[in-house]
């Protein structure tokens, strides 16, 4: 693909007759991780890894078999993108346009037989995700967003995806996966908005962004996390109508500090609690 980019933000120009086939090839990534990931899940043959030496952070050979599958059909047929993966690192590309993938996001859920994991897939350019899929395989869920579609299905069905509107941080639902959140200060900080809420709830990686975009839940608040756990849930919830940043407001396809919101009022008043300076930074 020739790189042209919009001279009002810089961002990579994809061609319309291109973004139907983009959005084809994140489908059948997304069928070939369920193959992979649906045949280890609930097994008793999981056999997960810890990679680390300390502390728990565990890979099983289903993380491993999907991303495998994921970059295979990419490598041919869409040589010319870069790859960035949560297994195997990342590959150069010639195209502006990455694919990151999260070949089992909520791994520690895939271990408990939990239906909360999901396969993350993205395509994004230098200023971030332009198309995403959060794929829930066990729940036959799909939902994806980017290129004017924001869309769950499933179940022989197909919906339009809307974030929920007018709800007031009073009544608002509050998700993260973990309940310390990340430091003592980050902790501090998300409690500030924890303690304004309707209601709180823990566990679900990136089932809860998923949800979000779909209406029922109104905030995300998570900090600690890379690219490919955000890249995809950024584009999904943007094109359902929410708002995905940092803790300071800005981007947040890197990772780091996440706060997602089903409407910019909402964004505005968690991040009126968030914001501030960082002891750690």
């Amino acid at each position: 693909m020739e790189e042209k980019r919009d001279p009002e933000n810089g961002r990579l120009s994809v061609p319309a007759e291109l973004t139907d086939s983009l959005v084809a090839v994140a489908h059948r990534l997304a069928d070939a991780a369920r193959r992979e990931t649906l045949a280890l899940f609930r097994s008793p043959d999981l056999n997960p890894v810890n990679k680390l030496a300390q502390g728990f952070d565990p890979v099983t050979e289903a993380d491993r078999a999907s991303e495998r599958a994921m970059r295979e059909i990419l490598a041919r047929e869409r040589p010319e993108d870069a790859i960035l993966g949560e297994e195997y690192g990342a590959s150069p590309g010639t195209s502006g346009l990455t694919w990151i993938l999260d070949p089992i996001d909520g791994t520690r859920a895939f271990m408990a037989g939990a239906p909360s994991w999901g396969v993350l897939i993205a395509v994004a350019d230098a200023q971030g995700p332009i198309y995403g899929i959060v794929d829930q395989p066990h729940l036959d869920e799909r939902f994806e967003g980017g290129f004017d579609r924001a869309l769950l299905t499933g179940r022989g069905n197909t919906q339009a995806l809307a974030s929920r509107r007018g709800v007031a941080l009073a009544q608002a639902t509050l998700m993260t996966t973990y309940p310390e959140v990340g430091d003592a200060d980050e902790r501090a900080r998300f409690d500030r908005v924890a303690s304004r809420v309707r209601l709180t709830r823990y566990g679900l990686d990136c089932y809860a962004y998923a949800l979000l975009a779909a209406g029922h839940v109104d905030l995300v608040i998570e900090a600690g996390l890379q690219s490919y756990d955000v890249a995809a849930p950024i584009a999904v919830i943007e094109a359902a109508g929410g708002v995905v940043t940092d803790w300071t407001g800005g981007p947040a396809h890197h990772g780091g500090r996440i706060l997602a919101a089903g409407s910019p009022e909402l964004h505005a008043a968690a991040l009126e609690l968030l914001a501030g300076p960082f002891a750690a930074d």
